[in-house]
């Protein structure tokens, strides 16, 4: 999470849970609310963090993000979908990825 203030994001809300799903983190980054999965490995043997976000957890994501932005009236206009990937051996590594995977053009 502090990776993600270092980057200019306001943390709103972490661990969001509903009955369709889980967002990690909500956010808020130059007026654009964030809706960001944070997947991570000890290592990168078994392959990328990144490429565990399948269709069906997308799917999930998007989900709940629909009941959050029912549930608080969100004011924001544009809304996009973040993925953080973290490996933590041999050496800590950090990658954000912005705009990860589409959501509904109505929102």
């Amino acid at each position: 999470m502090d990776h993600l203030q270092q980057q200019g994001y306001r943390i709103l809300a972490r661990n969001y849970r509903c009955r369709l799903g889980e967002i990690d983190i909500v956010a808020e980054e130059s007026g654009v609310l964030c809706f960001v999965e944070v997947r991570s490995l000890a290592t990168r043997a078994f392959g990328d963090p990144l490429e565990t976000v399948n269709q069906a957890k997308q799917r999930r994501i998007l989900q709940a993000a629909g009941h959050y932005l029912t549930v608080h009236r969100s004011h924001h206009r544009q809304v996009r979908f973040d993925v953080v990937g973290i490996v933590y051996q041999p050496s800590l590594q950090i990658q954000l990825v912005r705009h990860a995977f589409e959501g509904s053009s109505a929102w």
